[in-house]
């Protein structure tokens, strides 16, 4: 990493997460409302997400998309997932992106 590499903002963390794809959805985790919290210390990133169900076989497999990807953002030095089931995901949580391709209406 060069040491003139931008610190990771919350933004940019965000942005680069819409490449993480839900496997069974085929829609990525930010529109669909899994990423809950961005927390940033220096280039350690923390994310706090959910799964649409406690049961999510896809689990492994998103959170390795989650460190895969944000290792890939120069500046980002650390990557630790929480995945957490409190509030519990709902569709409500999605985007309104997310809701129209899934043709869900906006309460």
């Amino acid at each position: 990493m060069r040491d003139d590499a931008p610190l990771p903002t919350e933004a940019s963390v965000r942005e680069a997460l819409h490449d993480v794809i839900d496997p069974e959805l085929g829609f990525n985790i930010v529109d669909l409302g899994l990423v809950y919290d961005v927390n940033i210390d220096g280039r350690v990133v923390d994310v706090r997400m959910t799964m649409t169900t406690p049961g999510c076989p896809a689990q492994g497999f998103i959170v390795s998309g989650v460190e895969e990807r944000l290792a890939q953002e120069e500046g980002i030095t650390g990557v630790f997932v929480d995945v957490v089931w409190d509030p519990p995901w709902s569709p409500r949580m999605m985007s309104p992106v997310a809701k129209a391709h899934f043709r869900i209406r906006e309460e």
